[in-house]
């Protein structure tokens, strides 16, 4: 049997629209969900809207882990069984360990991947992916992908309201010192990956609407020429996902934005509410 010659390959972290769910050629590997002894894969035994009914009425907040090496191996010898070769672009090294059990993985099926540390994680690995897709059908051969995906990591602008403090503070991304004094004084964090693919606490504000406010004046301050395109990701908050586009988009005519939603994963850490907004310069 002839093999293609190429597939993609990210893990569940990423934003997925429909364009990719249906390539023939892209694969998601889903990282996995814990609620004590019991285990759930992301996208297949648990979606979004099931993990904040669950996280609700659960005992115990959630846990996430990736993959082990040889779970990847599996997936990629299946892979090898129809490709040549792939090229995987994964959540940022420095917040999971995705990236390290997949390339261990890759070598343990002996099949011949290219990774890409996306330096984050939702839409910027979707933003990646789909550039290079984009230069393949151009004619790019898979070394010119992997120098443009390599420079393109990390460019990702990106600003995200927490929807939950104590959800980030039981996943261990802020100190107690930092949950308490925001508990007590009800503030809304703002937070970024950094161009080297660490999490890193920016901003606080003090309600709603000034986090609204906050997150247009960056929008506004990274468009000044051109049409643009930026990424909305909600967290089960689709009315203030859609107040917060109008909002956009009055402050900057022709700004397109699409909507997506934020996968399990990362609603484990990041929690009911969350809203975040990201583009490629």
């Amino acid at each position: 049997m002839n093999k293609k010659p190429l597939a993609w390959i990210v893990d569940s972290t990423a934003y997925i629209p429909d364009e990719l769910r249906q390539h023939p050629d892209f694969f998601s590997v889903p990282l996995n969900i814990h609620f004590g002894e019991k285990q759930f894969v992301d996208g297949v035994d648990l979606n979004p809207q099931q993990l904040y009914e669950k996280i609700k009425s659960a005992d115990e907040f959630p846990k996430t882990s990736q993959p082990s090496a040889g779970e990847f191996a599996e997936r990629f010898k299946v892979i090898a069984e129809q490709y040549e070769q792939a090229i995987a672009i994964h959540v940022s090294s420095k917040m999971s360990g995705t990236f390290a059990s997949s390339t261990a993985g890759a070598e343990i099926a002996g099949f011949p991947v290219t990774f890409i540390d996306s330096l984050s994680l939702s839409y910027g690995i979707t933003g990646l992916i789909k550039r290079g897709m984009d230069m393949y059908d151009g004619g790019s051969t898979v070394s010119e992908i992997e120098t443009t995906l390599n420079k393109m990591a990390g460019s990702v602008h990106n600003y995200i309201l927490i929807g939950q403090l104590e959800q980030l503070y039981k996943g261990g991304r802020m100190s107690g010192a930092q949950f308490f004094l925001g508990s007590l004084l009800k503030v809304k964090p703002v937070v970024h990956i950094s161009k080297d693919g660490e999490l890193e606490a920016i901003e606080k504000v003090r309600s709603e609407k000034k986090a609204m406010q906050y997150l247009v004046d960056k929008v506004a301050a990274g468009h000044h020429t051109g049409r643009k395109k930026v990424y909305l990701m909600q967290g089960n908050v689709m009315e203030q996902a859609v107040h917060l586009k109008n909002l956009l988009q009055q402050q900057v005519p022709d700004l397109e934005v699409e909507i997506g939603d934020i996968s399990s994963v990362l609603a484990v850490h990041a929690g009911e509410g969350t809203l975040a907004i990201l583009w490629f310069d």
